[in-house]
């Protein structure tokens, strides 16, 4: 005897291919990651920079370190990395393009939440630490599409950005604190370190997005350095920011990227 199906009858559910689970945990484990990471300076004692006392030589206003209210763009990190998860995981979870960028923004942001508690303790593992961070973030970088600009490769972009110069940063700061000498051309040749990854990745990607947190960084050691007699440390990052800005400028004015 035949059987029938009415017509209209709901079709079982077909249960989930373990690929589709992995990209849904993924987009659930980015979020999270952001989440964690924008909670630290919340669930510690924050950061603004190395204290003098953490070096065998104590380090007061470091030549390369930005002023003081340079360090607020991590509120719009975080909150555009929070943002950026949150989207993903409902709208994109199962994209293969933003799928790509996750592996190494989750492995950043996880490396990042345990940052802060590990730079006040020991200068020289959060510099290790900040290196990994950097690494992860510019190869999440290099995956973002181009479609879904504001929701991925924006908010990675300034992420990315501004972990390049804060890791040159630390690592001169490291180098001074332990006893190189002279200060001022070791703190000035980590700032042509950073502005060397930072002209790489742009040519590779030449994202405006990237270049404002590097731009910025920039900016607060001209700032920092204003009044502490140390012209080199203001004319090398002013002409960074020419030597990283018009490149740019030029490729997407004579070659723009395709609309989205």
């Amino acid at each position: 005897m035949k059987s029938h199906k009415r017509p209209g009858a709901m079709k079982p559910i077909q249960p989930l291919a373990r690929s589709d689970y992995m990209t849904k945990l993924k987009a659930i484990l980015t979020l999270t990651a952001a989440l964690a990471f924008a909670l630290s300076p919340f669930t510690t004692t924050g950061f603004n920079g190395f204290s003098p006392d953490q070096f065998p030589v104590p380090q007061v206003d470091p030549p390369i370190q930005p002023a003081g209210w340079a360090f607020s763009i991590w509120g719009v990190i975080y909150l555009w990395l929070i943002a950026s998860g949150v989207y993903g995981l409902l709208r994109r979870d199962d994209d293969p393009a933003w799928d790509l960028v996750r592996w190494p923004l989750i492995a950043s942001l996880v490396v990042g939440a345990a940052w802060i508690p590990v730079a006040n303790l020991s200068p020289l593992w959060a510099t290790v630490l900040i290196w990994i961070m950097w690494g992860t973030a510019i190869w999440a970088l290099l995956r973002t599409p181009f479609f879904d600009r504001w929701w991925l490769r924006v908010p990675v972009a300034l992420y990315a950005g501004w972990l390049t110069a804060a890791s040159c940063v630390a690592t001169a700061v490291l180098l001074t604190g332990y006893g190189a000498t002279p200060v001022l051309p070791i703190h000035a040749a980590l700032l042509i370190v950073a502005l060397a990854l930072a002209s790489y990745v742009l040519r590779v990607l030449p994202a405006p997005e990237y270049l404002i947190p590097v731009a910025w960084a920039l900016i607060g050691v001209i700032a920092a350095n204003m009044d502490m007699g140390r012209p080199l440390m203001i004319a090398l990052p002013a002409l960074g920011i020419v030597l990283l800005a018009v490149p740019v400028i030029l490729r997407h004015r004579f070659r723009p990227e395709p609309p989205v």
